[in-house]
């Protein structure tokens, strides 16, 4: 682990550590170390996670995701896009592919430099809940789209504080013990809305993240009876689209599609993530 090859990349302003990791280049034992090492901005590469790439016997590969506090995520949608461009520019996978998550196996089309994936169904949802947050009463609604996420609903994003609210509702009593993702929604046009995101293992808002656009995308069609598909505008200012069937079964057919970005590729020195 004293030079590990490597690619920066950004999915709508999510960016992420890539790493090539079939041969097992990276060791368990210096994985924690290394993911927040690494993912420390100014101090070393900087990003919103750290992706490994493995080997799979069901799948083109299989993914390990972690947050940059080190945390291990379950589902990223933005990571998802970056990791399948990865595999597809590296040989590892053709334009249409498949690989394993901890929700399951995820499939993706590579579109230029855009990526269209299959999301897993959603489950959990809980429409029209209420929280008492800092002395007042919180309107929201529940789902999971991989991971957990709330998701608020407002006439004016953009005046959210979004880091002070994210962060109390995020580590809440009601989402204990693991906690949830806090999104902030609203409605700009036509099956077209604009969220800002506190990510649970980030801790921060972000510019992007796809789990919490699919969230809030399906709990809009819900209010507006939208149908399909829902233009989400992130608070990178970058356009993702949300496709999707809904019936007496509820969200099926859910695909994300958005861009995923190489930034550089280069090679990682201990010195950058050793502490």
């Amino acid at each position: 682990m004293e030079k590990i090859p490597f690619y920066k990349m950004s999915g709508s302003g999510n960016d992420f550590i890539l790493i090539d990791n079939r041969d097992g280049i990276v060791e368990d034992r210096y994985l924690e170390q290394l993911v927040v090492g690494a993912c420390r901005r100014k101090m070393s590469v900087g990003a919103d996670g750290l992706l490994l790439v493995e080997k799979s016997s069901r799948a083109d590969f299989k993914w390990r995701f972690y947050n940059s506090d080190g945390s291990r995520a379950e589902m990223c949608g933005n990571g998802a896009r970056c990791a399948s461009r990865f595999a597809f520019l590296t040989g590892i996978s053709g334009p249409e592919l498949s690989f394993e998550t901890d929700v399951g196996i995820v499939t993706a089309e590579i579109i230029d430099d855009r990526v269209k994936i299959g999301m897993t169904d959603p489950t959990d949802l809980r429409e029209s809940g209420t929280l008492l947050v800092k002395g007042a009463t919180l309107s929201y609604d529940f789902i999971n789209t991989g991971v957990p996420h709330v998701v608020i609903s407002t006439d004016d994003v953009e005046s959210m504080d979004v880091f002070e609210l994210g962060c109390a509702v995020r580590y809440h009593e009601a989402f204990a013990p693991a906690g949830t993702n806090v999104n902030f929604v609203e409605a700009v046009g036509d099956n077209t809305i604009a969220v800002r995101t506190y990510e649970r293992g980030v801790e921060n808002e972000t510019l992007a993240c796809g789990t919490g656009c699919v969230a809030a995308s399906l709990v809009m069609c819900l209010k507006h009876q939208w149908a399909s598909p829902i233009n989400v505008r992130t608070r990178g200012n970058v356009m993702l689209r949300v496709y999707y069937t809904f019936g007496e079964g509820g969200f099926t057919r859910i695909h994300l599609e958005g861009d995923a970005r190489v930034i550089y590729h280069g090679i990682l020195w201990k010195e950058a993530w050793e502490v």
